[in-house]
């Protein structure tokens, strides 16, 4: 299961560790992926999304 949300596609983006020695070791930044249960055509769906876009449906929801 990918670390994506079904509604964006936003994904985790990567980069560099630095040490103070300024050594470099790779890592990566997730999102914060929430399960929610929202409609869809009517009927409720089990999705994938960031906290943000969650964020963003409940805000236009009302």
């Amino acid at each position: 299961m990918s670390r994506k949300s079904q509604l964006s596609g936003k994904g985790p983006i990567t980069g560099n560790n630095r040490s103070h020695a300024l050594n470099a070791t790779r890592r990566r930044w997730n999102v914060n992926l929430q399960k929610a249960t929202i409609l869809v055509d009517g009927k409720p769906t089990k999705v994938k999304l960031t906290a943000r876009e969650l964020r963003t449906l409940r805000k236009n929801a009302q």
